[in-house]
C-alpha cells in the first residue's frame, strides 16, 4: 500500500457529497479520480490524483449507487475533483506531497 493510500485511513471525507456522505472516518479510502490521459483500461491513475473519500461518497463517484437523479454525473465529478484538491492541500500542508 502506498504512503498516500495509507494516509487516507481514518481521515475525514474530502468529497462531501450532500445527502450522501456518511462522515465516518473509519470508512475513508483514497478514491482515484478518472481523467483522460491519466489512466486506462485496468490502469488506475497516480495516487496523487486521489481524494480521501468515505465509503458512501466512493460508491457514488464510482457509480455503484443509484442516486435516483439527486446528483448528475457532472455534479459527482465536480465533488470528486474538489475532494482531490482538498486532499492535495491537506497532504501538502502535512509535508506528504
Amino acid at each position: 500500500m502506498s504512503k498516500l493510500r495509507k494516509a487516507a485511513q481514518g481521515r475525514e471525507c474530502m468529497v462531501r457529497i450532500p445527502d450522501i456522505c456518511n462522515r465516518d472516518p473509519a470508512t475513508t479510502v483514497l478514491a482515484h479520480y478518472r481523467l483522460a490521459g491519466c489512466n486506462g483500461m485496468g490502469l488506475k491513475p497516480d495516487d496523487a490524483l486521489g481524494a480521501w473519500c468515505c465509503s458512501s461518497c466512493h460508491d457514488a463517484v464510482d457509480g455503484r449507487t443509484n442516486l435516483d437523479g439527486t446528483h448528475t454525473r457532472d455534479h459527482l465529478r465536480l465533488f470528486h475533483a474538489e475532494g482531490v484538491m482538498r486532499t492535495f492541500d491537506a497532504l501538502r500542508r502535512e509535508g506528504l506531497l
